[in-house]
């Protein structure tokens, strides 16, 4: 039988907001303690600009604050930074980025260029491959 239910645990890393400017949204910092791999899950609304841009960072480490955050190697990501990116012409879609590193901790950073107007966001951690389940 098929089960992804029990199988993943899901985490907040970017709450819903509306991006009005060129700030950085960094996602919380997600806690993979009992699980191997986890993928992002951007969601986008509306994007008003007609020429932003908006970049994808994944960054690990083994400190719960990050203070020894790296940028992951391509070889631990599943898909690319790129790819998971979107601009302007990029309304009501989803995008996806996956981990399969080693460190503990992982988080996400979307950075905007060119973006002087509302920009709809969020983000979800989906942690899978868990040590012990039913999660």
């Amino acid at each position: 039988m098929r089960d992804l239910h029990n199988n993943v645990d899901v985490r907040r890393a970017i709450s819903p907001v509306s991006v009005a400017d060129n700030t950085a949204q960094v996602s919380q910092i997600i806690d993979m303690q009992g699980f191997s791999s986890c993928e992002f899950i951007i969601a986008t609304g509306s994007i008003a600009d007609a020429d932003a841009t908006f970049t994808v960072l994944i960054e690990d480490g083994d400190d719960s604050g990050l203070s020894d955050a790296a940028a992951v190697t391509d070889t631990n990501l599943l898909g690319t930074e790129a790819a998971a990116g979107f601009q302007f012409d990029d309304d009501d879609t989803t995008k996806k980025i996956g981990y399969r590193g080693t460190k503990r901790y992982v988080r996400m950073t979307i950075t905007p260029a060119s973006n002087a107007s509302a920009a709809l966001l969020a983000a979800v951690a989906v942690l899978g491959h868990p040590a012990n389940s039913p999660q």
